[in-house]
């Protein structure tokens, strides 16, 4: 017997769950049969694929064993089991970043109370048991192996793992109850939770337990019962007119650890060319690992209603790695392997066809659900703008984008319809990229566009959109526009009076230039503003600029930007420093606008230091 010290992270899982407040306790029994449910589809592919195991008289089922004398239940499987490792790397600790997701997730709970749809959501399934246990007990053997080990916790710092023996393989997790957890040895609540949440479960679920009746003689007399407590049929095999809304929520449930109801769902059988079911879900709240490196993938393949991974990332494409749901072929062979798998051309028909309906059930959503997507998925669909090519128009109407017009969120569709009505309005949709939405629409660029009452959309999301958008083109022959790369449609319009103010201030320009130096592209005179005296626009024609995106695609640090100081001819301030004749005052007020022009962009000024130096002196001057 060895003893081994658990994770830190999840000996601080551990002592919550021993000792907070739970709700839904009785979903460790879900958890521990859709574990089982996992043991039993891994041991069915190689006793279908493996020579090894091919003869082996098997009949997949879990059972359930309660024993009241005991004040225990069992919950056993025939599967793939599970030898000494597994039991120390699955059990005793979180290789992932689970567990200490799910712990920072915790401490945001202000009422005491763990929310049971935490435990499944981070893949601490298993550490569920100790809501109603004081000891659990992990007797597993491993398919193709000769030994078997116990894993034996209380829930405290410590495991124990140790050899024993067991003759067939598979796992039992025998759990001794809590005084307060009496309920989970009752047969009619037990059948009523596994009906509940694994009805669909698609292998024989047993539960077991003694009875105590009386004979014709009023002899009391004992019954060893054995009850089938779930229909067993895979859910996805059925037709649509036979499931129950319901029915599909328990299902994704039960197989993807959520408490909440899925958005939506899609249920598709295929025959023809190709024949394969799939079954859809949209969760409601984001899997945590979503926009992590090693997320888990949520679709499972089946081939001939025969489990073959999990683990497959591309059975979708990547920005819908949000989606949780089952594929399962009748035209691949069983044995076909990971790199089959990706280049296979059945697989990859079943894949574009299967996200064309769920893009279509995206579309669909009641207004208050699209919402709830949108909030949890918006920055995915655009990742799929940039790299699903044959979806891009169907996920340009999904897409929604903060406006200078309206509150909440606008599509596309709908910023087209309220600018195409109005009089000699160019085809162009506006748009403005940054880190903050407060900055960007008080941004000096946008004071053109209000005045002129041209909306424009609010990127705020900038480590995608600046890769994104430009990227877009244009949507049903309306251009994308950045509005830091042209000048308002007023100003183009206006050439005349641009000229004439470049005239004006011909010496004030070059004095300012010759006091910034190399620290901007340009300056210049221009009409975009309104109420601000200065502001800096990228130089769109230089390379640097269009090449910025691949600098942060490439995960570097964006290249500083060569910026050009527009200066607003017809501001006060611009006009007295044209008329002044104290040099330093020029100099000094040179540097304040530019600095001040960054920070309307949210960028840093030049020297934070000197510029506050700069401000007060031109205050002193000032009062």
């Amino acid at each position: 017997m060895a003893k081994y010290a658990y994770q830190t992270e999840v000996g601080q899982l551990l002592k919550l769950m021993t000792h907070s407040l739970y709700s839904n306790r009785e979903i460790f029994l879900r958890e521990l049969i859709s574990n089982a449910s996992d043991a039993l589809d891994k041991f069915n592919y190689l006793h279908l694929t493996d020579e090894k195991f091919k003869k082996e008289d098997w009949k997949p089922q879990i059972n359930i064993k309660l024993d009241e004398e005991d004040n225990s239940i069992a919950i056993s499987d025939n599967g793939i089991g599970m030898n000494e490792q597994d039991l120390i790397e699955n059990l005793g600790t979180i290789a992932k970043s689970g567990t200490k997701a799910f712990l920072e997730e915790l401490e945001k709970q202000k009422d005491g109370k763990v929310d049971s749809n935490l435990i499944g959501q981070f893949g601490v399934g298993f550490y569920s048991v100790f809501m109603v246990s004081d000891a659990v007990e992990v007797i597993s053997k491993k398919a193709g192996e000769d030994k078997a080990y116990k894993f034996k916790s209380d829930g405290t710092g410590e495991f124990e793992v140790s050899e024993v023996i067991k003759d067939e393989h598979g796992t039992v997790v025998y759990i001794k109850l809590k005084e307060d957890a009496k309920e989970f040895l009752d047969p009619i609540r037990v059948k009523e939770i596994v009906k509940r949440y694994s009805n669909h479960i698609p292998y024989e679920i047993y539960i077991n337990y003694k009875e105590k009746t009386k004979d014709e003689d009023g002899n009391e007399k004992v019954e060893n019962k054995r009850e089938l407590a779930n229909e067993a049929t895979a859910l996805w095999t059925l037709p649509k007119s036979e499931i129950s809304d319901e029915e599909y929520k328990e299902f994704y449930k039960t197989n993807w650890h959520d408490m909440e109801d899925p958005l939506t769902w899609v249920h598709t059988s295929a025959e023809g060319s190709l024949e394969y079911k799939t079954l859809f879900f949209i969760p409601k709240v984001a899997p945590a690992d979503i926009f992590r490196a090693d997320f888990q993938p949520g679709v499972k393949l089946y081939i001939k209603r025969v489990f073959i991974t999990d683990k497959e990332k591309e059975l979708l494409p990547l920005y819908l790695r949000f989606v949780r749901g089952i594929i399962d072929s009748e035209d691949l062979p069983l044995n076909v392997s990971r790199e089959i798998l990706q280049e296979n051309r059945i697989l990859a028909n079943i894949k574009q066809a299967s996200v064309k309906k769920i893009l279509g059930a995206i579309k669909k959503l009641k207004e208050e659900d699209f919402n709830i997507f949108v909030e949890q998925y918006n920055k995915l669909i655009k990742e799929g703008i940039y790299t699903d090519h044959l979806n891009k128009e169907t996920l340009l109407e999904i897409v929604r984008y903060k406006s200078s017009a309206v509150e909440g969120l606008t599509s596309l569709d709908d910023y087209i319809k309220r600018e195409e009505g109005k009089e000699e309005r160019k085809k162009e949709i506006y748009y403005i990229i940054g880190d903050d939405e407060k900055v960007l629409r008080n941004s000096p660029l946008l004071e053109a566009y209000k005045k002129n009452d041209l909306e424009v959309l609010i990127m705020d999301d900038k480590e995608i959109d600046e890769i994104v958008t430009p990227a877009i083109g244009e949507y049903k022959e309306w251009k994308l526009v950045d509005v830091s790369m042209v000048e308002p449609p007023s100003v183009q319009e206006n050439k005349e009076e641009l000229e004439e103010l470049t005239k004006e201030y011909e010496n004030l320009i070059k004095v300012i230039k010759d006091t910034l130096g190399d620290k901007v592209k340009d300056v210049k005179i221009t009409t975009r503003l309104e109420e601000s005296p200065s502001c800096v626009v990228p130089d769109s024609s230089d390379p640097m600029v269009s090449m910025r995106h691949l600098f942060v695609q490439m995960g570097q640090k964006e290249p500083e930007l060569p910026l050009i100081l527009e200066l607003n001819g017809k501001h006060e301030l611009i006009k007295k420093l044209k008329d002044s004749t104290d040099l330093d005052l020029i100099k000094d007020s040179a540097w304040v606008l530019l600095d001040s022009a960054k920070l309307a962009e949210g960028l840093e000024p030049t020297d934070k230091v000197e510029f506050s130096k700069r401000v007060a002196k031109l205050l002193e001057k000032a009062v």
